[in-house]
C-alpha cells in the first residue's frame, strides 16, 4: 500500500457514472514523499472526476479517493522532462546545423514542442485513463 496515495474528498456531483469528488488538502500532503510533484499539494483543493460504473454515493457523501504514486512521477516525465529533452536536443543539432544562429535554432526548438502538445493532447484520452483515481471504500 505504499505506492498509494491517498485523499479525503468530498461528492460534488453525479453523472451518470461518473463522480466529482471535491479533494481537501490534508496536513499528511507535507510529510508525502511525492509533494513537491503533486499537483494536489499546491492547492488547498481539487475537483477530480472518478468513473466509477455502479455508483452507490450521493452528493455530500465522504469518500476517500486514492491514486498511484506512479501517476505523478509519469505526470512530471510528460510536462517537464519530454519538453526538456525536445529543447535540448533540438537546440544543439539546430545550433550545428545552422551555423550558430541562436534565434533561428531557439525559435525552432520551442516550435518543436508545439507537435509534442499536440499529440499529448490527441492521446487526451488514454492519459484520462492512466491518471485516473479510484474511490476506496470506508
Amino acid at each position: 500500500m505504499a505506492n498509494v496515495i491517498t485523499y479525503q474528498g468530498i461528492v460534488e456531483s453525479i453523472d451518470r457514472s461518473l463522480i466529482s469528488v471535491r479533494i481537501i488538502q490534508a496536513s499528511a500532503c507535507a510529510s508525502c514523499s511525492v509533494n513537491g510533484r503533486c499537483s494536489l499539494a499546491g492547492s488547498k483543493e481539487k475537483i477530480v472526476e472518478i468513473d466509477v460504473p455502479y455508483a452507490t454515493y450521493e452528493t455530500g457523501d465522504r469518500v476517500t479517493v486514492a491514486g498511484r504514486t506512479s501517476m505523478g512521477m509519469q505526470a512530471v516525465l510528460l510536462a517537464f522532462v519530454v519538453p526538456f529533452l525536445i529543447l535540448f536536443f533540438s537546440l544543439f543539432v539546430c545550433m550545428h546545423v545552422s551555423g550558430g544562429d541562436e534565434l533561428l535554432s531557439g525559435l525552432i526548438s520551442l516550435g518543436l514542442l508545439i507537435p509534442y502538445y499536440f499529440v499529448v493532447w490527441l492521446n487526451r484520452a488514454g492519459l484520462k485513463k492512466s491518471f485516473s483515481f479510484t474511490i476506496q471504500s470506508n
